[in-house]
């Protein structure tokens, strides 16, 4: 659980931007390949390039209108003012040109409207183009990870995968919908007020103009400083969500140990730490703005002081100073804007590209298959068969067995012998490197790998149940179940009892791990889900180990049913189960050491003997204590 909810390699940090002011100050995580990333990401724009067109369209006209605004603001402002200046020098027929204040003012009225409506066009527009191609790239990658092979899920935690299905593709859907636009819209913004400002005093604009770069400095040099702040917040933030995660999933073993305290006393620590680096982090970052108010006011200082004597001069008018003022403080919006943007396209490009890695990641080799009836009465065969996980580390070396229809196979060695290695290969997770696995005479590569595992049914020392109804994970054995047939799995697999006993019966809903069963109830019911398969070959992982001696006894009832006829490999930890196989296979580093029956290989004398004689040793020493 640990890896599903960690937050130590994600890009965020206390919300979607992770930290100060707009993101400013905040370390994101950068792709190895930026440039190709985006090219990309745009190319996934190709379906949407119409409606692409009129989001920049819309966001421009929007923009635009917006700036027109303060200049018309300014014109009704320098209207009255003159009809003000007029009747205070009590000028024959000084009056308030009321017309013209009422045309600026319903122009002025209609520009914000039509800004408005170009605003929330861009909008809704571009949110569908966002989550439409979040949808396609979510769907392409759940499409990828059913067709890649089972060694891209073994070298991988699955909470790395988990983030890139969650974390990721919310940090792409959030940047594609809202800072394209305002990119677009930061831009326009920037452009459209230097004309402005230019049209009323080209004097006036290099006096704000010389305020930009120390706004650059001052945001770079707070911006330094407070990273160092937030690499150590994030570090820390990762290591309390880690001890959290620790102390919740475990929290039995704590308790039954009485580790509260120190559990607690590790938290306070870290979360003492955590709040020293936060706190400095936010407080540098949040200098920013009051800087740049102070600057900014230093440019609304020298355009007052310009202003009035260009005033005096005749040169402009009262209304322009008004414009010009508004106009002044949007001129730093745009720039502190793209410095946010810049940050939150990185980490999206580092998003798209831990996402494109999954898209480009090898598949399983095509299925070759040929027309070939379909197997269905068990007879497996490994025929010379060689295989290794890493080229130059062999596991398994010519290994030959012929396993007759309705044959019980056992696999027995210590952990870590190569136990699961078999089952691997029989059901395709791998190909072996040499020989070849035959079921009725077919080599499964000759077969769809869906085809090869619709011959098995399996039960497992780990039980595997999902969030629903117990009806529905019992159906998952079989596709088109009907209730009848759910309940006489159940009844065969000694679970219909226990499955009646519930408040909701088969309708019981299981949580997310099913931990509102015991262990024993959900082996249970995996051994259901197997007999309703109705497979013709059976793989068995202990699959009465987590039940107590009187279920054991009515499983192992109830499973010599379900094996009879019935091709069954079973991977065994106590050998006294495995007494009436078949053949049993032993393993050792990955090498079968002996195979036979079990008397056969008790009178061979070798590792199967040891093995069994340590496990009857025990099983008495336990009996004697």
């Amino acid at each position: 659980m640990s890896q599903h909810g960690s937050t130590q390699n994600r890009p965020g940090g206390f919300g979607p931007r992770g930290g100060g002011p707009m993101g400013l100050a905040m370390p994101v995580q950068k792709a190895k390949n930026p440039r190709a990333t985006l090219i990309r990401l745009i190319g996934q724009f190709r379906p949407f390039w119409a409606r692409l067109i009129l989001v920049t369209t819309a966001a421009m006209l929007s923009t635009v209108f917006s700036i027109w605004s303060p200049k018309i603001l300014g014109r009704a402002t320098t209207v009255l003012f003159q009809g003000f200046v007029a009747k205070l020098r009590h000028v024959p027929g000084a009056r308030f040109n009321l017309t013209a204040i009422r045309h600026d003012l319903t122009l002025l009225g209609l520009l914000y409207v039509v800004s408005a409506v170009f605003m929330y066009l861009q909008q809704y527009v571009m949110a569908g183009v966002a989550q439409r191609m979040v949808f396609g790239l979510r769907e392409a990658l759940m499409e990828k990870l059913n067709r890649l092979p089972v060694r891209f899920f073994d070298n991988r935690p699955h909470g790395e995968i988990l983030s890139r299905f969650v974390n990721d593709f919310d940090n792409i859907s959030s940047t594609l919908q809202q800072s394209l636009t305002q990119l677009i819209t930061a831009v326009v913004t920037f452009i459209g007020v230097v004309i402005m400002m230019l049209t009323i005093s080209p004097l006036m604009t290099l006096a704000v103009a010389i305020t930009l770069p120390l706004s650059f400095v001052v945001t770079s040099v707070v911006a330094k400083r407070s990273q160092q702040y937030f690499l150590t917040r994030q570090r820390q933030l990762g290591e309390i969500n880690g001890h959290i995660e620790e102390m919740y999933t475990g929290h039995a073993i704590v308790k039954a140990y009485g580790h509260e305290e120190r559990a607690i006393e590790t938290f306070e620590e870290i979360n003492q730490r955590l709040y020293q680096s936060s706190w400095k982090a936010q407080f540098v970052t949040g200098i920013i703005m009051p800087l740049m108010n102070v600057i900014g006011n230093i440019g609304y200082v020298l355009v007052s002081v310009i202003g009035g004597l260009l005033v005096t001069r005749r040169t402009i008018q009262v209304g322009d100073i008004q414009a010009f003022i508004q106009y002044a403080r949007q001129f730093s919006q745009p720039i502190t804007q793209l410095a946010s943007i810049s940050n939150t396209i990185q980490s999206t490009l580092a998003s798209a590209e831990r996402v494109f890695e999954i898209l480009d990641e090898p598949e399983e080799s095509p299925d070759n298959v040929t027309e070939i009836e379909k197997p269905g009465r068990g007879h497996v065969q490994f025929d010379d068969v060689s295989f290794s996980y890493r080229a130059g580390t062999p596991l398994i070396q010519h290994f030959s067995v012929d396993v007759a229809p309705g044959a019980t196979v056992a696999i027995v060695g210590p952990t870590g012998a190569g136990k699961t290695t078999l089952v691997n290969l029989l059901m395709r997770f791998y190909d072996p490197g040499q020989g070849a696995i035959r079921i009725d005479g077919v080599d499964i590569r000759h077969m769809a790998r869906p085809e090869v595992r619709g011959l098995f049914g399996m039960v497992l020392q780990d039980t595997w149940l999902f969030y629903g109804t117990i009806r529905d994970n019992i159906a998952y054995g079989r596709e088109g179940a009907s209730f009848e047939d759910v309940v006489r799995a159940a009844q065969a697999a000694h679970a219909d009892h226990f499955i009646r006993t519930l408040p909701d019966g088969y309708d019981t809903l299981l949580n997310e791990e099913a931990t509102n069963i015991s262990l024993g109830q959900r082996q249970l019911l995996t051994i259901a889900r197997a007999f309703l398969a109705d497979p013709p070959i059976l793989i068995l992982d202990e699959a009465t180990s987590s039940v107590d001696t009187r279920t054991e006894v009515a499983i192992q009832s109830a499973m010599k049913n379900l094996m009879h006829g019935r091709t069954s490999f079973v991977i065994a930890h106590r050998l006294s189960t495995i007494r009436d196989a078949d053949v049993i296979l032993v393993m050792n580093h990955g090498q079968i050491l002996e195979q036979g029956t079990h008397q056969q290989l008790l009178d061979h004398g070798g590792f199967y003997r040891e093995l069994y004689l340590s496990q009857f040793q025990s099983s008495r020493a336990v009996d004697h204590a």
